[in-house]
């Protein structure tokens, strides 16, 4: 199923532009972002080729089948809401068996999760990407010979460090595990090579340090401690880092630089928006989707307000939000089974009129 066969069999039910241009949030380097409701043809809906979507490679057109399409409502998926709540100038077809579904009110409770629940995850988000510009991580990864300190004095030093210091190769080390002490180590040294001693890392990319084999008698030159598990936590950081390096959108993120206010400021207004969507739901039981503060969304865009003052303004909302809620009188969920027969009648009108 493609979308050439939707609209050359009428499967289609609605269709809409949405996103920014919807939000009138646009600008002038702003895709076109399509979304629409589509049934299947009886055979394939009974049989077993049923489809739930159909969309372009970049996903910027996007069709559910009327089944997916209530379900996403019946869990009051923020975007598939706004397809109920379009503005005129955004329909761009409409069949009467859509209008119908339009009449139904899903919005319950579940907004708060999936609106303002969803606006946090993006502030938590944008706390992530400033932490990545702010700390960047060096192209070469660190060993675990970076996260190893033998005993100096009173205190310690780290490994490379005493190393030069001494004029000692790591690879003529050999280390014996200390029982009953958590990552720590005899270290042992041979100068010639002779006695096979396997080194502290055996290669660059070793992730435990090495053990050797040590002759009864041999005295340690110092104990070697290593730190496990800030080694662990720098890997995961380095693979998190450079694989955002390698996927992030370099328009968005050079904005990001030029503003210097070091947050994705594209998103910090779309969380301001959702926020707000969460408020209106909780207030009027309406989804309204053409923003009336345009104004302020885009002084957020555009890195008007510091990092810090948009989580301060964030999280008052979010705690009023939670007081909405709370003495709203929105159902807790919407009524699944009620949704069930629409579901039904839908389909079954289209069918007929096949």
């Amino acid at each position: 199923m493609t979308i050439e066969d939707l609209k050359q069999q009428q499967l289609l039910i609605f269709e809409c532009i949405s996103g920014s241009k919807a939000y009138g949030l646009a600008t002038p380097q702003s895709d076109t972002d399509i979304r629409g409701v589509f049934i299947l043809p009886k055979a394939e809906f009974y049989g077993l080729n049923y489809v739930e979507q159909v969309n372009n490679a970049s996903n910027d057109v996007v069709y559910y089948e009327l089944k997916k399409f209530l379900d996403l409502l019946a869990k009051n998926n923020p975007n598939i809401l706004e397809m109920l709540n379009m503005p005129a100038d955004c329909i761009l077809y409409e069949n009467p068996l859509f209008a119908k579904i339009k009449q139904f009110n899903f919005l319950s409770k579940l907004c708060q999760k999936t609106f303002a629940g969803y606006a946090m995850s993006q502030v938590k988000k944008a706390r992530g990407l400033n932490k990545k510009i702010l700390n960047p991580m060096e192209k070469k990864r660190k060993s675990i010979l970076d996260f190893c300190y033998v005993t100096h004095q009173q205190g310690s030093m780290a490994l490379a460090t005493w190393l030069a210091k001494h004029h000692l190769q790591q690879e003529n080390c050999g280390l014996v595990k200390i029982t009953n002490m958590c990552e720590v180590y005899a270290l042992f040294y041979d100068a010639s090579g002779g006695r096979g001693y396997r080194g502290i890392a055996h290669k660059d990319t070793s992730n435990e340090v090495a053990l050797s084999s040590i002759p009864a008698g041999e005295s340690p030159l110092t104990y070697l401690s290593f730190n496990k598990d800030g080694y662990s936590s720098y890997c995961k950081d380095y693979l998190e880092y450079w694989d955002w390096v390698e996927k992030r959108n370099d328009a968005r993120y050079q904005n990001t630089l030029d503003h210097g206010k070091n947050y994705d400021s594209k998103n910090m207004m779309h969380t301001f928006r959702l926020l707000d969507m969460a408020e209106e739901i909780a207030q009027t039981q309406q989804v309204v989707v053409r923003r009336s503060n345009r104004d302020f969304l885009f002084k957020i865009r555009r890195g008007e307000f510091e990092y810090e003052q948009l989580l301060q303004m964030a999280e008052a909302k979010i705690q009023n939000i939670e007081n909405l809620y709370l003495h709203s009188n929105l159902p807790e969920e919407p009524n699944i089974l009620k949704i069930n027969e629409l579901l039904i009648e839908t389909r079954e009108s289209f069918y007929a009129n096949e």
